[in-house]
């Protein structure tokens, strides 16, 4: 997203683009997936007054503005990425704590039988899978 259209974004919702809103968007799209604090330390590189504080207000307003999604990667913080991305299932590596990512087909038939059998429609951009990646099944050597 361009920096213009960022600020028209904000504008027609009666905000304005500050460099913080800048820079935590920027962060989260070269980091792909990225909890706050490591948007926080990308964000300190370039700006070091930015607080904490900011990071997870700007980040919730970026949410709610439709710029960025979050999902929940492990026990601690969500972890954002783009929300114009494809949807995606996220594979968590319990070793490495790599994070890959699968195509929703692959799940599509789980998604399908729970909206048939429980009336439960699965949000499949939410859905994260915890296992060892072959990397680390493979002692490294992948």
């Amino acid at each position: 997203m361009s920096e213009s259209s960022l600020a028209e974004m904000l504008r027609a919702r009666g905000l304005r683009l500050t460099p913080q809103r800048q820079l935590v968007l920027e962060a989260v799209l070269e980091l792909g997936h990225a909890t706050p604090e490591q948007v926080h330390t990308a964000v300190r590189e370039v700006a070091s007054g930015v607080n904490i504080t900011t990071i997870y207000r700007t980040l919730e307003l970026l949410e709610r503005l439709g710029l960025v999604t979050h999902t929940h990667l492990s026990h601690g913080s969500p972890t954002y990425h783009a929300a114009g991305e494809h949807q995606h299932v996220h594979l968590v590596c319990r070793e490495c704590g790599a994070i890959d990512e699968v195509d929703p087909s692959m799940v599509q038939p789980l998604a399908d039988e729970l909206a048939e059998q429980r009336g439960f429609t699965l949000d499949i951009g939410h859905v994260s899978f915890f296992g060892v990646c072959g990397r680390c099944q493979d002692g490294g050597t992948k």
